[in-house]
Formats: C-alpha cells, sequence, structure tokens
C-alpha cells in the first residue's frame, strides 16, 4: 500500500474522473450554451447542410379559423366553413411549443474506461446533463433510456428542472454501479460471449426507444456504440421512420491508437497477455479491428442521414459541443474553443 496519501483535492478530482458527480452535472447546467438542437443551425454545424438531414422540428396545432386574406395559403382553406358561411376561411396552425426528446445513456462496462483524463462512462454523464439542461432551457421535454449490460431504465420525458435533476441523479447511478468487480465477475462468466452481451444490451436499448418514442422526437444516442449489428440498423431504421436521431459517439485516444510500446500487459481482470506493441503487423491488426467494430455503425449513420459526433475522453466536453453544433470562438455566449471535433456524415 502506499503510504504517501495525496492531498483531499487531490483524491476528490481522480474520483471525479471515476464516477460522475452531481453536483458537477448541475452546475454544467451554466455551460449549456453555444449550442442548441433546433431546425435553425450555424452553417458549419453538424445537424446542418446537405450531408445530414435537417432536423423536422415540431408539428402544427390549430389555432384558429379567420376570413382569408390576399396572399393566404389556399391549401390551408376550410372548405366546410367556407360554404356555411359564404365567405372564404382558412385555418390558422401554430407550431408546438414542446417535443419529446429521449437520450439513450450508455453506461455498460465497455463505457468503464479512460486512459488519461476521464472515463468514457463520465463523459456520457456529463454529455447528458449538458443537452438535458440545454432542451428543458427551451422548452421541449426531455426523457432518458439509461442502460447498462443487465438492465434498461426509462425515464418519462417531462418539463421542469426538478425533473432533469431526477433524471441526472438516475444516470448518477447506474455511474456508480460500474466497478472493477463487476467487470471481472461478467469477464469470467461472459468471456466468450461479450460481444455478444453487448449486441443485447445495446439492442434492448433500441427496442425500449421503439416503445416510448413518438413521432416527431428527436432520439440522441450516447455512447460508444460496442455492439451495434445487422439487428440494431433494423430498430434504427424504425426510429428514423417517425423521429430524428442523433449519435454522439464517444471515445478515448487509446482505443483508436494503440501506444507502441515494447512489452505491454493488456488485462480484461481475469486473463492478461504481454505483447510487443511496436511490431507493424500488431499495429495494424488492431487498427483493422477497431475499423471493423465500428464499420457497421458508421454505415448505418450514414445511411439513414443521421449525424455522428464524435466525443473524446479528453477535450471538456461542452467545448466539443459548441465546436461540433457550429459554435465559433469568441461569440458571446461560450468561452475558448482549442480543439475540433470530429464528425462523420
Amino acid at each position: 500500500m502506499n503510504t504517501n496519501t495525496p492531498p483531499n483535492k487531490d483524491k476528490s478530482k481522480d474520483k471525479s474522473a471515476i464516477y460522475a458527480d452531481l453536483n458537477e452535472l448541475r452546475r454544467l447546467k451554466y455551460l449549456a450554451k453555444g449550442f442548441s438542437f433546433t431546425p435553425n443551425q450555424p452553417a458549419n454545424s453538424a445537424l446542418s447542410g446537405k450531408n445530414v438531414s435537417k432536423l423536422r422540428g415540431r408539428g402544427l396545432n390549430f389555432e384558429e379559423l379567420r376570413h382569408y386574406r390576399p396572399g393566404d395559403d389556399i391549401r390551408s382553406m376550410d372548405w366546410k366553413v367556407t360554404q356555411r358561411t359564404g365567405k372564404p376561411h382558412i385555418k390558422v396552425f401554430t407550431e408546438e411549443r414542446e417535443r419529446n426528446v429521449f437520450l439513450a445513456i450508455d453506461q455498460r462496462m465497455t463505457m468503464f474506461f479512460g486512459s488519461s483524463n476521464k472515463m468514457k462512462s463520465v463523459v456520457a454523464a456529463e454529455l447528458s446533463a449538458l443537452i438535458a439542461w440545454q432542451i428543458s432551457d427551451s422548452g421541449d421535454r426531455i426523457g432518458a433510456v439509461i442502460y447498462n449490460d443487465q438492465q434498461t431504465k426509462v425515464i418519462p420525458a417531462k418539463r421542469g428542472r426538478q425533473h432533469v435533476v431526477n433524471l441526472l441523479a438516475e444516470v448518477l447511478k447506474k455511474n456508480h454501479e460500474l466497478s472493477i468487480d463487476t467487470s471481472i465477475d461478467q469477464s469470467s462468466k461472459n468471456n466468450a460471449h461479450q460481444q455478444v452481451d453487448d449486441s443485447e444490451s445495446y439492442n434492448k436499448m433500441l427496442a425500449t426507444l421503439n416503445k416510448v418514442s413518438s413521432h416527431n422526437g428527436l432520439i440522441i444516442l450516447i455512447g460508444d456504440g460496442h455492439g451495434f449489428n445487422d439487428k440494431s440498423t433494423d430498430f434504427i431504421k424504425q426510429l428514423r421512420q417517425h423521429n430524428e436521431v442523433i449519435a454522439c459517439h464517444i471515445f478515448d485516444p487509446l482505443e483508436q491508437t494503440l501506444p507502441k510500446m515494447s512489452q505491454m500487459i493488456v488485462s480484461d481482470g481475469v486473463q492478461q497477455i504481454q505483447f510487443s506493441s511496436e511490431k507493424k503487423h500488431v499495429q495494424k491488426n488492431y487498427q483493422d479491428e477497431i475499423a471493423r467494430q465500428l464499420d457497421s455503425y458508421v454505415k448505418a449513420a450514414k445511411k439513414y442521414r443521421i449525424p455522428l459526433i464524435e466525443i473524446d475522453t479528453i477535450t471538456p466536453v461542452e467545448q466539443q459541443l459548441r465546436n461540433a453544433l457550429g459554435h465559433k470562438a469568441g461569440s458571446k455566449t461560450g468561452a475558448k474553443t482549442g480543439h475540433t471535433t470530429g464528425i462523420k456524415s
């Protein structure tokens, strides 16, 4: 045991990198600025442009009948009232002020990883908080499907600050259930079927989203996409028939580029292997495997015109989100941004 105990402040900092903190998630309310999910997007936003579908926005509510005026759209004419009164009338509609937004928040063991800054699971919780606060402030209803390897928790879409706090508390609960002991237990039981388990939990989440989401809603997927397969593509197709979908892919740099070391030891908590990552064929095989795992995920996003926003575990989440959604450095809505987030569309 190390007798050099770091200061309490450092302990707190180290812990916040491993597990999300409710006070931090609440504090992010004040950083949820400089981006939005409305149809009107900056030209350089991931949600605009010809390569991705524009948000359809909300539906229309009937407001009143009034006399026809020159220039009115004849398609809004109410012919029954016109015939009955002998004077042309049209129906007036107003845009709905609310829509349902559901966050699909990944808190599986594949998210319990971070090489240098924060765990992917913590970044997912912080990203969820930023989006939830922004959506709530815009007047829309916010809900969530929070899932881990065994359970899928549904938070109905509602409005209000307290509802967001309750939603984040549920995220925190799932986040704090993650541990290395859980990883060891799952590895010993399911080591030969891990990919199958990832697919089952991922598809269960998608099936749940199809049940709880209504027409003209917005679905935001927040996770690493592990377990995405052909069945997942079918669920995504169903979701996209009536809703907009945005995917936020959370990754750690170590997952994309294997560091070159003469002796590298890798363990899943039960077994371990030692090898040299300096060899070219090891690097190539690793890159090919990573590309293969994400290939179907990326293809489905392109096919169904789903914006794919990449969020890493190093840069502050609010900066990455503002960059991805067209925030310009130096504007009044946010702080400086010194990192360009990758967007796949």
